[in-house]
């Protein structure tokens, strides 16, 4: 397969991340982004290595390695593509950002949060640390999400949790609609709160196709909200993803600590090795049944467990 490493300064690897919005894919540790066009796929490593990898290379590198070609604009999506692109101008405005946490611990509830942010708040929210609450310590996250809650904006905060979770499973729901209604009733309760002429839009963070998101809410007789959309890593662009990112995380961590306490020891995240020993530690100590009421027991940790036993 054809392709071509450069050496790229910083801030251009920075536009490039911006440029390739809507092409962004799965980032491999060491990488700061990994994008994939008609050309090539790239991949720019924290050491300011650029990876062009596949038909044309050369094609896609000769965009950020002309130096007189000047920096072009957002890659947009197809145009046969549903309008579901935000603008620009949205993510520097007025707008709804929802975003969540939990979806693939084991142990604890889905927390999803949606939060309407004016413009002129995002200076502050910035002073405050405000960002991707993947980049963050739990320990910031708490005291971030604190000083957000003081603040005048608007927010909604579900909290699906694993017995609920677990029925809605049951009953054939996949988690993907589970989020989608989540993030659509987060939305629609901020809506609420506010005049409809003051936001320029919703951004939701992106977790799967919009045409799906669009078919659970209308099984569910909803609607998608006017001037919705949506992208991946959104919490990278959206200061109200980010904060709500923040907002949802932190519910997430508090509902952990109450769970732990059920549990009588420190339940851990994710969905690892040391789950599966805490599952089965669970089982052994309360039966299977309280498992129903901290953790999502159609993951695959729960037969893992079981074989520990």
């Amino acid at each position: 397969m054809p392709q071509q490493v450069h050496v790229l300064p910083p801030d251009t690897i920075e536009n490039m991340k911006t440029y390739y919005t809507n092409a962004l894919k799965t980032t491999p540790q060491g990488a700061i982004f990994r994008a994939k066009t008609a050309n090539a796929v790239i991949t720019a490593y924290k050491s300011g290595k650029v990876l062009f990898q596949g038909k044309e290379p050369a094609a896609e590198a000769e965009k950020w390695t002309n130096a007189n070609t000047k920096v072009p604009k957002r890659q947009e999506k197809n145009v046969q593509q549903p309008p579901y692109t935000p603008p620009d101008t949205l993510l520097t405005g007025n707008h709804v950002g929802s975003d969540e946490a939990g979806t693939g611990d084991y142990f604890g509830p889905i927390t999803t949060a949606a939060v309407f942010i004016k413009k002129d708040q995002t200076d502050l929210l910035k002073e405050l640390g405000v960002k991707d609450s993947k980049n963050l310590s739990d320990e910031s996250i708490r005291k971030i999400a604190n000083d957000i809650l003081k603040l005048d904006m608007p927010y909604s905060l579900l909290v699906l949790r694993n017995d609920k979770y677990n029925n809605l499973q049951q009953q054939g729901w996949s988690q993907g609609k589970m989020k989608t209604m989540l993030h659509h009733h987060a939305v629609t309760n901020v809506l609420s709160k506010i005049d409809p002429t003051a936001s320029e839009g919703i951004l939701i963070d992106q977790f799967c196709e919009v045409p799906v998101y669009k078919r659970y809410i209308a099984a569910e007789n909803e609607r998608l909200p006017a001037k919705t959309y949506f992208m991946t890593k959104a919490e990278n662009y959206s200061i109200a993803v980010a904060a709500a990112s923040i907002i949802a995380r932190t519910s997430f961590l508090k509902e952990m600590d109450q769970l732990s306490k059920k549990a009588g020891f420190t339940l851990p995240k994710g969905a690892s090795g040391k789950v599966d020993e805490a599952a089965a530690r669970i089982i052994k100590s309360k039966g299977r049944g309280v498992l129903n009421s901290c953790a999502k027991t159609h993951f695959a940790n729960t037969k893992k467990a079981l074989h520990l036993l």
